[in-house]
């Protein structure tokens, strides 16, 4: 049984940052590719950022936010970050963690993943 949960979402000034995690549990980390997704009211979600394993380079980042966020992946604690600077009042959204169990054709394709957390909300003022 594979879940996902987040954490660090929060409120925080145009400028600061924020760090978000996702403790992967059941996850076969060799599976594939993890990622972070964000959603804002009455849109569909979006790709932010990307991690997989067995390419290079092993991260894709979504042009908003190319320079500000940075993923990362401790294989020894199954957690997935986002370390998200440089924070935009456009950046205020609910962010996902997701996670694929086979190869994927499109980081962005929100229908590729097969598992997601709960959401974190980020709030930027």
């Amino acid at each position: 049984h594979v879940q996902l949960v987040e954490s660090g979402g929060g409120s925080v000034q145009a400028g600061g940052s924020l760090r978000l995690s996702c403790q992967a549990s059941g996850y076969n980390y060799t599976g594939n590719c993890m990622a972070w997704f964000r959603q804002f009211p009455g849109k569909e979600r979006e790709g932010v950022a990307t991690f997989r394993t067995f390419t290079t380079p092993k991260t894709s980042y979504a042009d908003s936010v190319k320079g500000r966020f940075t993923i990362s992946r401790d294989g020894d604690t199954n957690r997935l970050y986002l370390q998200m600077n440089q924070l935009k009042s456009e950046d205020t959204a609910t962010y996902y963690c997701a996670a694929a169990q086979s190869a994927i054709t499109g980081w962005e394709n929100a229908w590729e993943y097969d598992f997601w957390g709960q959401g974190t909300q980020v709030t930027v003022s």
